[in-house]
């Protein structure tokens, strides 16, 4: 059986959050939360093939990291939040398991994400 399909937002605007497999830390030292930023702003900020810079892919207003999980607010722009979320953890995941040589899964399922309507 397939999971159901997500709710969209009518403002585009999601509260994402992350959690590291078994509740496993996602960060183990400064560096680690500095290469999760910087993927952030890799996904938001692009280049195409030839060095020009793209239209931003989607908008991050606020992230929260912690030890084993992550909070995101983020707005889809040029691309659906599926998408965005899965540009972040990949790339992410990748770093992450050839610095500690950790192989398989390192976020829990997938995303969880709220819908965000309104200023409350």
């Amino acid at each position: 059986m397939g999971r159901k399909p997500g709710e969209k937002s009518g403002t585009g605007i999601y509260h994402v959050m992350l959690r590291g497999v078994n509740r496993q830390d996602i960060f183990e030292d400064e560096e680690d939360y500095a290469v999760f930023k910087k993927q952030l702003h890799r996904v938001v900020f692009y280049k195409d093939e030839s060095g020009k810079s793209q239209p931003p892919r989607c908008v991050i207003y606020a992230y929260c990291l912690m030890t084993n999980h992550v909070h995101l607010l983020i707005r889809e722009t040029e691309e659906e939040i599926s998408i965005v979320v899965k540009r972040i953890t990949v790339s992410y995941a990748l770093y992450y398991n050839n610095k500690y040589q950790h192989v398989g899964h390192l976020f829990q399922n997938r995303f969880r994400s709220e819908t965000v309507n309104d200023d409350a």
